[in-house]
């Protein structure tokens, strides 16, 4: 019992939450909630008075019917009052479902932009924000619609057995503990379906990682080419059959218990209605009372019953609302570094015995690296998948921290700089660069959020970028909407997409380290030449790291680094390296047999 009235800790938050979105609303609808559990159990007591008050004319022989259509009048107008009250209610609902559901998608939203790297790569974390996406930006209106609909149907409650009590106290005694059966098994259900929902989200994932595929353009040709379109959508409708199969079974559980424990509650509402109906023909009560009566405790009853669903819900919905408020609350470091400047502009780039290993992983990534890039110096990173080569890239702009060494940039620790000014130093295209579905110069501007709507920054760094020509040619140039999920979008070529991605880089004009991971790998050999060649022009007084498995681009190069299983085994310049002859050399002989 203890952890059932544990878990509604959430319920204050929530209403915080609601009272945060929309101030207004969030009083109208606590007075319009007062209101309605109020005014029904005055109308079954003036029912009760109409029945009375015609029953002594009759009585009397009397032919005037003004205190009938007196009190028939009042009831109209607390009948169309309730009728008004509800209509509120839906009202605030909606209007409130739409305001919070876009506040705890924001809430969401803005968390997501302070995690690390290393949340996004890890799959349980991924299991939280779909928890917290899927269910919380209904959840806490739900929340709040069953706290008021428990004030409103308390309100009944007190005002039904306030008037049923003057009949028998234990009427009301009936009337409270018939409906307890029911709930307590609607409330162990809920907790039953909660503990689905949870364990069973990485299937959830699945199903939706699998529409993505079967119903993306990016994912199209492949499916189409090699006829994966039936076996993916075969593995979609299993994981379907294997979580209906459990809510059914849940459903059935839940409904049989419910049903049969429900009918306790109805032979108390009907064995009351026979107390009530004996006492009338003993002439212990009138009929208008008895009219009185039969309404109240069927108020009562459905206010009980309303009630513990209420509590039932608000039950769930705390469960639920703990996904949002986990992944809310996920640690996130804070940041250390504060930092502007280095006190030695002219070290440039240190890594000292720097060594990593990835979240989870057994082995390093990355072990025992040193190196020096002053300012100036241009640097080629070589090596196999998976030798580092990115790693490396990602302990630089910071996106992680080493497991031991340091780094440091102009004398100063990473650690120690401001992110924000850290990240302006640095211009980074990967070769999973983003091709976002906007237009063309939005998507140069996202280089640099400051000047992201700056046509002539587009410009300028487009031009840097060698996409000036062809995007000049698109039929709304730098307007020009790019991708096909919206209207009149526009597709490019795959060189087309890196010399956007290398345009984006030459948006950062403070940008004094500039990083190209395989950027022009969808060009061919001409083409990656041009480009690195127009790039080492642009950057002669800039530090530049290029990683490529193309030999003709990394000769340009002033050093080349090898890279094998996170260790730097091989460094120097190319024709250091050819005579070295080591794994750098016979690389390029491969690759260069294959041009002959």
């Amino acid at each position: 019992m203890q952890g059932f009235f544990g878990v509604f800790r959430y319920s204050r938050r929530a209403l915080e939450l609601v009272w945060h979105t929309n101030r207004g609303l969030s009083i109208a609808f606590a007075l319009l909630t007062v209101v309605a559990g109020v005014l029904p159990p005055l109308t079954a007591y003036v029912t009760g008075m109409i029945v009375d008050a015609a029953n002594a004319a009759i009585r009397a022989h009397s032919e005037d019917a003004s205190q009938v259509v007196n009190l028939v009048i009042l009831e109209g107008i607390l009948v169309a009052s309730i009728a008004a009250a509800q209509r509120g209610i839906t009202f605030c609902q909606s209007l409130l479902r739409a305001q919070l559901g876009q506040r705890v998608n924001e809430m969401i939203l803005e968390k997501a932009l302070t995690l690390t790297l290393a949340h996004f790569e890890d799959s349980e974390f991924y299991d939280k924000l779909t928890r917290a996406r899927r269910e919380a930006s209904s959840r806490p209106l739900s929340l709040v619609t069953s706290t008021f609909g428990l004030l409103q149907n308390a309100l009944s409650l007190v005002s039904s057995g306030a008037l049923l009590v003057r009949f028998s106290p234990w009427a009301v005694a009936v009337l409270l503990l018939a409906g307890v059966p029911a709930f307590v098994a609607e409330a162990k259900f809920s907790g039953d379906a909660f503990r689905l929902f949870r364990w069973r989200t990485p299937e959830t994932r699945m199903q939706t990682y699998l529409e993505t595929v079967l119903a993306r353009e990016d994912h199209a040709k492949e499916v189409k080419l090699y006829g994966l379109g039936q076996r993916l959508l075969g593995r979609y409708r299993d994981i379907f059959h294997t979580l209906y199969d459990q809510d059914r079974a849940l459903t059935i559980r839940r409904d049989l218990w419910g049903f049969s424990l429900g009918l306790i509650a109805t032979v108390a509402l009907y064995g009351a209605y026979a107390w009530i109906g004996i006492s009338t023909v003993r002439r212990l009560i009138t009929i208008g009372q008895m009219t009185r009566y039969f309404i109240l405790f069927r108020q009562g009853q459905a206010a009980v019953s309303a009630i513990l669903s209420a509590l039932g819900g608000m039950y769930e919905d705390n469960l639920y609302l703990s996904t949002l408020y986990e992944y809310l609350e996920t640690q996130v470091p804070e940041p250390s570094g504060s930092v502007a400047r280095g006190p030695d502009p002219a070290d440039g780039i240190r890594f000292e015995n720097v060594s990593f290993t990835y979240p989870g992983a057994q082995q390093p990534a990355l072990e025992g690296v040193s190196l020096h890039l002053p300012p100036g110096a241009s640097l080629a990173l070589v090596g196999e998948n998976g030798s580092g080569k990115t790693t490396l890239i990602k302990l630089l702009t910071r996106l992680y921290a080493p497991t031991s060494g340091r780094i440091l940039l102009d004398g100063r620790d990473l650690a120690d700089w401001d992110e924000v000014a850290l990240r302006e130093r640095i211009g980074v295209i990967f070769q999973d660069f983003n091709r976002y579905q906007m237009l063309v110069g939005e998507n140069v501007g996202a280089g640099d959020d400051r000047y992201f709507d700056d046509e002539e920054r587009w410009r300028t760094a487009a031009e840097k970028g060698m996409a000036s020509d062809f995007v000049e040619r698109l039929p709304a140039g730098y307007y020009t909407q790019l991708g096909k999920w919206f209207r009149d979008g526009r597709e490019l070529s795959g060189g087309q997409w890196q010399k956007i991605a290398l345009s984006r880089a030459f948006m950062r004009t403070r940008a004094d380290i500039l990083v190209l991971d395989e950027p022009t790998a969808s060009m061919d050999a001409q083409a990656e030449a041009e480009i690195f060649e127009h790039f080492r022009q642009l950057s002669q007084s800039r530090i530049t790291i290029v990683i490529s498995h193309r030999f003709s681009t990394v000769r340009m190069a002033g050093e080349i680094i090898v890279l094998d299983r996170g260790r730097i085994i091989e460094r120097g310049s190319h024709e250091e390296l050819m005579r070295l002859g080591g794994r750098y050399a016979h690389l390029f002989t491969l690759q260069a047999r294959g041009y002959r």
